[in-house]
Order: C-alpha cells, then structure tokens, then sequence
C-alpha cells in the first residue's frame, strides 16, 4: 500500500507557484499595472519623506545608514533591512499608497519596499525586481483575503499582510529555493503585527507598520537563505494565523487562481490625500456639488451613511491635527466641499484652521448604513445626503470611489500624481526621468 499524497500547506503551496513563476510567461497587461503601482509607490514615497514619523526613524536608524548596497528614499546607503523600514515607512506616511480592497490592505508600501532593497542588494534588474514586485503582491492579497474581516476588525493588514509581499518579494530576488521559499513566508508570519489601537489617537505609528513590514519580510527572507525554518503550517495549523487573528479562515483554495488571476491588475490607486474610507463619501459630495451648483456656505447639513470601518479609522469628529484629520471624515468631506479636493495643503495649519472648513465639519455627520456596510470590502460606496439652509435637499448612493478599478485613474492621472507630489522633493525634472524610467522597466538592466 502506498502512502497518501499528502496535500502541500498554504506556504508550501504558494512557494510552489513561486518556482514556476520564475521563468513564467508574464501578459503585457501585468507588467503595465506593474509600473503602474511602481509609479504609485514613488508617487507616495517622496512626500513621506518630509513627515515627522520618517525625520525621527532616519534618526534611530544611524548605526544602519551611509553603508550597505541598498538605498533610502533620500539616497543615503544603508543595509537592505534598514532602506526597508525605511522606504516603507516613507510610502505609507503620507497616506497616499495604493490598496486593494478585497484584502483591506495597501499592498505597496511594504511588498515594493521590501523588493527594491533586495534588489539593490543583489544587483537585479528591471525585470527581475518587477516580478518579485507582482509575486509579492499575488501571495499577500490572497493572505488578507483569506483573513478577512474579522482579522481587520482589530488588526492593521499593511503591518500584517505587507509582511508577506515583502517576503515573498525578496525570497524570490535572494533566489530562494522551494523549500526555502516556503519558510520564508512561514518565518513572515511569526513577524506579522500592527495594531489598529496604535492609532486611535495618535496616528505617528502607523507607517510604521508598513516599514516593519517589509523589514520583517526581508529578514524572513535573508533567514531562510541562511537554513532558518518554520512550522509549515503555521498559517493554517491550530495555533496558526487564522485561529489566532482570525475566524473561520479557509485556506483550501487559497492559492487556486494564481497565475490565473492578477490581483496587481485591480488594485486602487488614490485620489485624495488621507484615509481611503472617506474617499467614497468626498466623491459622492462633491459629485453632488457640481450637479446641483450650490456654494459650501449654502450648506445646512451632511448626512453620510457610511461602512463600519469609516466610523472605527475615520472617526475623528473635531481634529486638531493633520495626522487626525487625515482620519477625520468630518474634516475631509468639509474640506472637499470647501475647495474643491484634498491634497497636501489641506492638512497645512492655514487650511486646518480655515472658518469656512472648520464650520462644516460640524455640520458633517456620519452613521453606519447596513446596505453600504453589507457590501465592503468587496465594494467602498457611501450614501450622501446634503441639505442646504433653503431647505433643498440632494441625495447620491456612490458606489465607488475615483481610483478603483470601477472608476481609474489614467496612466496620466497616476503620472500627474507622481509629479505634484514628487516634483517638489526631487525636482521635476527627475521626477520626469523616474517616470521615462518606470515605464522602461522591464528592457532596463538599472533599477529605478
């Protein structure tokens, strides 16, 4: 009688599409989304770089820097786990990275930090630091969707998942094998942490937890490399991942539809500055606004119906600071309606203080709607509901948000945002040349 087959475990499973994947034919309209979320990364990366959480960690950080093959943000050297931290620290800060909704997670920050330091380390090329790009992607969206929403309802998925796309990343340009690869996400997963608490009312933490991310992943990696090992069943084991930090997780077919299915081809890309649950209840506002033509000073009040983790992240009612109105949908629909967007200015002191601003946040009010929370996270909809002082009333159900797959931003709208928010920091003219460089990747020999 023969032995059963025994039936891989999710790592195992996913270290066995990652194999493959190495000398996988790749479709053209994978690589395009690819420089695409590159371009986003960058595009969020340079103005962390001003922020203080990022200033204080550069600090922290001197023994690890002006040495080392991998580089930060701001070009100093430093060692591949230190420009991780870094990086993707730097492209969480300013809360403009992209996300993809079914797994509640912004899958750049961490996985393309964590795969430009492992490249840099190793001398890859374009092409090489791409595809580590889309396999960190692809292994950690399946994790966050598998996790669901109960792992969210406490947990910060850019701390927790990101540490899988960095380590799926960077196992793949360190050249890992099947077996190593495996332990690699099995080590990521003894890694993952980032508690939602951490910024509740305090929000310098939070890229963080991004940072850590790709850091964790690297090390993971590097470990591995090295003969470190782990449980192979750590993710679905009976103290596993998903009993810990979940419920009722199904891994049975979590890795079915990869290589199949590009997650990286559906990701949502940011148009506003600032928490992504206020995006669909600014775009609705000011959908509403141009329909109807009213003035901000016209308006009596603003009803949202919103999904839960709108009120639970964003649930600053009166904020104080840029970080709180960040997660203030108060404060970024009153902002909105009264200029029209939400860019960096809007979290500059004149712009805070702004009377006409600070007069609709009190005027904005925010609720759960069970149909729009019924529908996350698959979809980001809200409800709104504006009432002027003459007693008009205009009412929209906006399903998506501007940035979603539904509604995308063009390549040239994802360029225009690496400009305005790059330019400044690096100059236009190299923000220009990054941008030439990106959409060359996969026929350079250079990195970015």
């Amino acid at each position: 009688m023969t032995d059963p087959i025994k039936k891989p475990t999710a790592v195992e499973a996913f270290a066995q599409f990652a194999i493959k994947f190495n000398t996988a034919s790749v479709p053209d309209e994978v690589w395009h989304h690819t420089k695409r979320a590159v371009i986003d990364w960058y595009a969020s990366l340079y103005p962390g770089l001003e922020t203080q959480s990022v200033r204080l960690l550069e600090q922290a950080l001197g023994e690890d820097l002006d040495h080392g093959s991998a580089k930060l943000g701001n070009g100093r050297s430093a060692t591949a786990r230190a420009a991780a931290l870094f990086n993707g620290t730097a492209a969480h800060a300013a809360e403009v990275d992209d996300s993809f909704r079914e797994a509640m997670y912004h899958p750049g920050a961490a996985t393309i930090a964590a795969a430009l330091a492992a490249a840099q380390a190793v001398g890859a090329n374009g092409v090489q630091f791409l595809r580590a790009v889309v396999l960190g992607y692809e292994i950690s969206t399946r994790i966050g969707m598998a996790m669901g929403r109960p792992h969210y309802r406490y947990w910060h998925n850019t701390g927790t998942m990101g540490s899988f796309g960095a380590a799926a990343s960077a196992a793949h340009l360190y050249g890992l094998n099947h077996a190593e690869f495996a332990n690699a996400l099995a080590l990521a997963a003894t890694f993952t942490a980032g508690l939602q608490q951490a910024f509740k009312t305090e929000t310098m933490a939070k890229p963080l937890h991004a940072g850590r991310a790709a850091e964790a992943g690297v090390l993971a990696a590097q470990l591995a490399k090295q003969g470190m090992a782990s449980s192979l069943n750590v993710l679905e084991g009976e103290l596993g991942l998903g009993n810990a930090m979940s419920q009722d997780v199904d891994w049975t077919h979590v890795a079915s539809t990869l290589g199949q299915d590009f997650h990286i081809t559906r990701l949502t890309f940011k148009n506003h500055i600032g928490c992504g649950h206020t995006f669909p209840s600014i775009d609705g506002a000011l959908a509403l606004k141009e329909a109807h033509g009213f003035a901000a000073m016209e308006i009596e009040r603003v009803e949202l119906g919103v999904y839960r983790p709108t009120l639970d992240i964003a649930g600053h009612t009166n904020p104080q600071t840029a970080d709180e109105a960040k997660f203030s949908i108060n404060y970024m629909v009153a902002s909105a309606l009264a200029f029209g967007s939400v860019r960096l200015s809007a979290f500059e002191p004149q712009r805070l203080n702004d009377p006409l601003t600070r007069d609709l946040v009190s005027r904005v009010h925010a609720r759960l709607d069970p149909e729009v929370d019924a529908g996350f996270p698959e979809r980001r909809a809200a409800r709104v509901v504006i009432t002027l002082k003459d007693g008009q009333r205009f009412e929209r159900l906006q399903p998506d948000r501007k940035g979603d797959p539904e509604l995308p931003l063009s390549d040239a709208d994802l360029e225009g945002k690496l400009m305005e928010l790059a330019g400044p920091v690096i100059g236009l003219d190299q923000a220009q040349a990054l941008l030439t460089h990106i959409w060359n990747l996969d026929k350079s020999e250079n990195l970015p």
